[in-house]
């Protein structure tokens, strides 16, 4: 077998509404043998993995799958069952997968859900090797596998305190997005965004965890206000350290000044050589060193978040008891078989270690991990309570003294601390600390939450909550505006319309084209920019108040949609453009994609439908959304039954583009008014036009300032690259334009038809990913319209040999019955620019169908110079 693609779709997508892996999958000779061919596969299959029973597939009862497999089914149907149900056996609870056969024989696209991105990828490959291995009668070492599953899972999956904040704010609508593969993650859109990396929130003082993290300088600043703190002195050689621990007496404490979770510390030192194998242990992570004095009691934290007591565990570090029987190791292994017990955080526990940590602990009392620790003896592991390190955690919020919690959030106010784990030493929680002789021993920045969380005993505690209400108080908003435009043309001119008049009313917007992604009026990054990154890319700008997004074929399919869902969804049409890529071969599948645009509209946005296009018309059966319908026939049978039952159109009406709303009436502009529609000639701008009134008028956008805006958007290479251009050179005129399908062809051609010239000279061309049968009625349309062509070809060939698309045309408009003589083939598109402008006369029209924009419009300004004899200035 062979996976041909295996890639993350991160968004919603065509096979579910939220983030999958797809794999193509060749199952190759085994197209010929479904798995009741494959001897013994099922008992083989379920004794390695038995837990498989428990898939349900299409039958709808525990033992489902494993009937499809006696039946007989195909091998990449297994591959997504064993792919699911490796990440579960590594802890990551997932269910949704679909297998379907593609359009090749012997080829299925196989869907699995995934938490961890990189986990789903490493387990859809596995389940590929898995499969082939029991197909072919060999053994699989399952084990190391899971293992490595779950190593992933714990490099890339949020941790416990991060996730309980994400999940928190999400239960609310807030969107996430993470920023790297760690712990950083922005919540909310746009301006609304705030971010976290673990438990540090963007409201985080920097000096705060600067002081946080020096314990000298936390002591200092506690002591300073009368804040019980353990007597200790800073040192920097073995000398000192036996010197100052004379002084305080022992038992002490020895640590690093600036180390965390418990790193180089030791505790109850309570002799002069303890004390300098702990000074040479905190040393070796710190050259300064705080010796302190070691106080008696139970190890509290409470949690303090935004100046207010939130939370408190009493903490025990790992440890065992003895039996008089066991080794520590074998007590160890006892403790860790506890089923509460995992590997890392996948678990209410984690397993505890016999690390370098626990052998100086074990050392220094004259014991090995081989002793047996005599009866009733409790022996720590660690010197500190983490729970990553296998301490336990109970709850005992309820119980604090209410003068403790005042103390803890004074604590957290003197360092500047708006989520601080405060860390208290004291025999009785319960009781005032200050009249117990307890002491508050750190103060931590970024403290976990996973004890107040999931702690052993006692209540657990949703403490994301406390961060989330910090970040978004009630009211707050997290999201932009976002409108977001597919159809098959007219998407860029759209999306530019709207942000111009979004601009006009002081909005940031940020918007993606094809020409590049914009923050405001300037390109940021150029290129094709309509997929789900140059989505994301606007929706992390901390600047943009709105998103005008151009999503395209490609992008939806390649990774899904770049948000969670959208306030406007706009589809402009349907037609035959990229069909026969892939597995889009008709109409009703590219609607099928691009549906999925008006499916992610949020319930109570608006949907703005096509009501002249009955693909586009029938996706209102999509979405919860409003619909709003455009058309260029008033009396459209869609739009009149549409306007009976109260709702929005927004249609040419003699020559007027003007809303409906049931049975008022709103006039907005006359066509001939608005530039980009060439005095109404240009109906596919028109139609452009009442999408775009639909959206803003959907956003509650004043009529005056959609007027404005409209009347100021003209047919410019500055203000709508390549889209219906016109620039005057001599006594001839330009155009400049986009077109690249039968549609546009069809627009551009018949909005040419009503223009009046001496010769109409057309360089033509088209990609070399489209159909022939395409190229070919592209070719036939330009034949029926210009009476002189130069045909040539794109850079980038798309697959297609040099001349071969030039040759499809060229044949097409021949065979259509244009002129042999008037027609050339010059591939270079800057030569071929250069023939059209030279050949053109008084009177002509040239019409240049562009790939490369940028550099074309360039050389028609130099060319303009050199025959008007001035400089036109870029």
């Amino acid at each position: 077998m062979r996976i041909l693609e295996l890639r993350a779709l991160r968004g919603p997508n065509v096979y579910r509404r939220r983030p999958v892996i797809y794999m193509k999958l060749d199952i190759g000779e085994y197209e010929e043998k479904p798995t009741n061919m494959v001897p013994c596969f099922r008992e083989t299959l379920e004794s390695l993995m038995p837990s498989l029973y428990e898939h349900e597939c299409s039958e709808g009862a525990a033992g489902g799958f494993l009937s499809r497999v006696s039946e007989g089914t195909w091998l990449g149907h297994v591959v997504e069952h064993v792919a699911l149900e490796l990440q579960c056996l590594a802890n990551m609870n997932v269910q949704f997968g679909r297998t379907r056969s593609a359009k090749e024989e012997g080829v299925y696209n196989v869907v699995f859900a995934y938490e961890v991105e990189e986990a789903g990828l490493e387990a859809g490959r596995i389940a590929v090797t898995l499969v082939e291995a029991l197909a072919a009668g060999l053994p699989f070492d399952l084990p190391p596998h899971i293992q490595k599953l779950k190593e992933i899972r714990e490099n890339y999956m949020l941790g416990p305190s991060t996730r309980s904040i994400v999940d928190e704010a999400v239960s609310r609508g807030i969107p996430m997005m993470r920023l790297n593969q760690y712990s950083l993650v922005q919540l909310g859109y746009g301006v609304y965004q705030k971010r976290i990396q673990a438990t540090i929130s963007s409201h985080t003082s920097s000096i705060a965890v600067d002081i946080a993290c020096d314990k000298e300088t936390t002591k200092s600043l506690l002591d300073n206000v009368g804040i019980p703190v353990p007597y200790g002195h800073l040192v920097e050689t073995v000398e000192d350290a036996l010197e100052k621990g004379r002084q305080l007496g022992f038992p002490l404490v020895v640590k690093p000044i600036d180390a965390s979770q418990g790193r180089g510390m030791t505790v109850n030192v309570t002799d002069e050589e303890s004390l300098k194998s702990a000074f040479e242990k905190a040393q070796n992570l710190s050259r300064e060193v705080i010796v302190e004095e070691y106080i008696e009691g139970d190890d509290y934290r409470i949690l303090v978040i935004n100046n207010h007591f939130v939370a408190a565990s009493r903490r025990m570090p790992a440890h065992v008891m003895g039996d008089g029987k066991k080794t520590i190791q074998q007590l160890v292994d006892e403790v860790n078989a506890d089923p509460q017990r995992g590997f890392g955080h996948e678990n209410v526990l984690t397993k505890i270690t016999i690390d370098e940590m626990t052998e100086s602990i074990l050392s220094s009392k004259g014991l090995t991990a081989n002793s047996i620790l005599e009866e009733g003896r409790l022996l720590y592991l660690k010197t500190t309570a983490n729970l990553s390190t296998g301490g336990t955690a109970t709850d005992v919020t309820d119980i604090v003294h209410p003068a403790n919690k005042a103390l803890a959030e004074r604590a957290a106010k003197v360092i500047g601390l708006d989520i601080a784990g405060i860390d208290i030493i004291a025999p009785n929680i319960q009781k005032p600390i200050l009249e117990t002789g307890g002491v508050i021993v750190e103060v931590n920045a970024a403290p976990g939450f996973r004890m107040h969380l999931q702690p052993v005993e006692g209540k657990s505690r949703n403490v994301g909550k406390h961060v989330v209400d910090m970040l978004f108080p009630p009211g707050a908003p997290s999201r932009i505006p976002i409108i977001a435009v597919t159809g098959t043309n007219g998407k860029t001119t759209t999306v530019r319309l709207i942000s111009h008049v979004l601009k006009s009313t002081g909005s940031h917007v940020g918007f993606t084209t094809t020409e590049g992604i914009y923050i405001g009026n300037k390109l940021i990054m150029k290129g094709d920019m309509t997929g789900p990154y140059s989505t994301r890319v606007i929706l992390r700008d901390p600047s943009v108040d709105c998103a005008v997004l151009e999503i395209a074929r490609g992008g939806i399919l390649r990774e899904g949609i770049g948000y969670d869902f959208s306030d406007v969804g706009i589809v402009l049409n349907i037609t035959e453009d990229h069909l026969g890529l892939k597995e889009i071969d008709t109409l009703e599948e590219m609607a099928y994609v691009k549906s999925l645009v008006v499916e992610m509209v949020k319930e109570g946005g608006c949907a703005v439908l096509n009501a002249d296009d009955p693909l586009v018309a029938d996706m209102s059966d999509n979405t919860k959304a409003e619909a709003y319908y455009f058309s260029l026939d008033k009396d459209n049978p869609l739009v009149r039954r549409h306007r009976q039952k109260g709702g929005v159109c927004v249609v040419l009406d003699e020559g007027v583009l003007t809303i409906f709303k049931g049975d008022v009436v709103i006039p907005v502009i006359e066509a001939n008014e608005i530039p980009i529609t060439l005095e109404g000639r240009a109906l596919f701008n028109v139609q452009n036009c009442l999408a775009a009134i639909a959206a803003l008028y959907a956003m509650e956008v004043n009529i005056g300032d959609i007027v404005s805006g409209l009347v100021t958007f003209h047919p410019t290479y500055y203000q709508n690259p390549g889209r219906l251009n016109f620039l005057n050179i001599g006594q001839f005129r330009v155009i400049l334009d986009y077109a690249h399908n039968v549609a546009s062809y069809e627009a551009i051609m018949g909005m040419l038809d009503m223009i009046e010239a001496r010769e109409k000279i057309g360089v033509i061309a088209t990609p070399g990913d489209r159909r022939d049968t395409d190229i070919e009625r592209m070719g036939a349309r330009a034949a029926r319209t210009l009476t002189k062509i130069i045909v040539r070809e794109d850079d980038d060939k798309r697959g297609r040999k040099e001349g071969e698309v030039a040759g499809i045309l060229t044949r097409a408009a021949l065979k259509e019955g244009f002129n042999r003589p008037h027609m050339q083939t010059v591939l270079d598109e800057e030569e071929a620019t250069l023939f059209a402008l030279e050949n053109a006369g008084p009177g002509d029209v040239v019409l240049i169908l562009v790939d490369k924009v940028e550099v074309i419009h360039k050389l028609l300004l130099k060319y303009k110079e050199e025959v008007e004899g001035f400089k036109t200035h870029l």
